[in-house]
């Protein structure tokens, strides 16, 4: 999907979605849960309240289909908030850097986990490489990759 048409949600939006994902559910299973409130307790450590997802889908609803479907890209990013969505969505647990005026969130992935976030991430940050990939038990390439403003 192109950047100009692609939907953009909140970073919370973005994580409440994910983290339904994560569930299992197909994407029509998901647009039609949201759309009727039918959403489970989240017990996780963000105690996500989903009614504010399904409100989102209520009063956008085109917008939220577009995303759920098709991909999105988030408006604005945070480090603590680009540290949970890799939580979130990839099951991943990634480090959180936080020194003064180099912070980053530094994580291992593959190259398709890299180019999902890549794709969701909001305008002025950017995923670089910071060691060569290694194959894993899985047999699948990783590498290590900061997740940092291009700005400082």
């Amino acid at each position: 999907m192109s950047t100009t048409n692609q939907a953009k949600l909140s970073q919370w939006d973005a994580l409440l979605l994910e983290s339904l994902r994560a569930i299992g559910w197909t994407n029509e299973e998901l647009i039609a849960r949201v759309r009727s409130g039918e959403l489970p307790v989240d017990e996780s450590p963000f105690q996500f309240k989903y009614e504010a997802l399904s409100a989102f889908a209520a009063e956008e609803s085109e917008t939220f289909e577009t995303a759920v479907k098709q991909g999105y890209r988030i408006k604005y990013n945070t480090v603590r908030g680009i540290h949970s969505w890799i939580g979130v969505a990839l099951g991943l647990e990634p480090e959180l850097l936080l020194e003064a005026g180099a912070e980053a969130v530094r994580v291992s992935l593959t190259a398709d986990e890299k180019a999902r976030l890549a794709s969701v991430l909001s305008f002025g940050w950017r995923v670089r490489e910071e060691e060569a990939g290694a194959s894993e038990d899985s047999g699948a390439e990783r590498g290590v990759y900061l997740i940092e403003p291009i700005q400082r």
